[in-house]
């Protein structure tokens, strides 16, 4: 009687190779999963400046911060605490752990449209973020007399 099915010695080679395999494929999604997040951070922070000057053009001064953007910006460095009515100075882009840029107006009542957005390089998907979004690390104006 000839028995059908594979020998221990051909179930071990596919075994090894699935975790050869596995071994090199879940880094990858990993750092994919990282990449999505700098690219969704760096968006997110291009929307805000617009959204900020969008506010500020049709309303001639600043409100609170979670009136100008739909973005989810948070009031702490540590991007633990969402942004809530009367956040009006600093405000945070945050990656779930840290808050990777900082959104910073003059005084809570801006009427001169300066808003200064900075990074803040704690962890590698800030890292990673300060380094697309650098042109944007500048003083923004948005009205008065010398608009940059």
């Amino acid at each position: 009687m000839k028995r059908a099915g594979f020998t221990m010695i051909e179930l071990i080679f596919v075994i090894v190779i699935l975790g050869i395999l596995a071994a090199v494929a879940i880094p990858k999604l990993a750092a994919t999963r990282t990449d999505a997040n700098v690219a969704k951070m760096a968006t997110n922070a291009a929307t805000a400046i617009s959204d900020l000057g969008s506010y500020y053009t049709s309303q001639g001064a600043f409100g609170d911060y979670i009136d100008m953007t739909n973005v989810a910006l948070t009031s702490d460095a540590a991007g633990t605490t969402a942004i809530v009515a009367n956040d009006k100075t600093v405000s945070y882009l945050s990656d779930g752990t840290n808050g990777c840029v900082k959104f910073t107006r003059t005084t809570a009542a801006d009427v001169d449209g300066n808003v200064t957005v900075s990074t803040i390089t704690t962890g590698a998907v800030c890292k990673a973020v300060a380094a697309k979004i650098a042109s944007m690390t500048k003083t923004h104006s948005f009205g008065a007399v010398g608009v940059k």
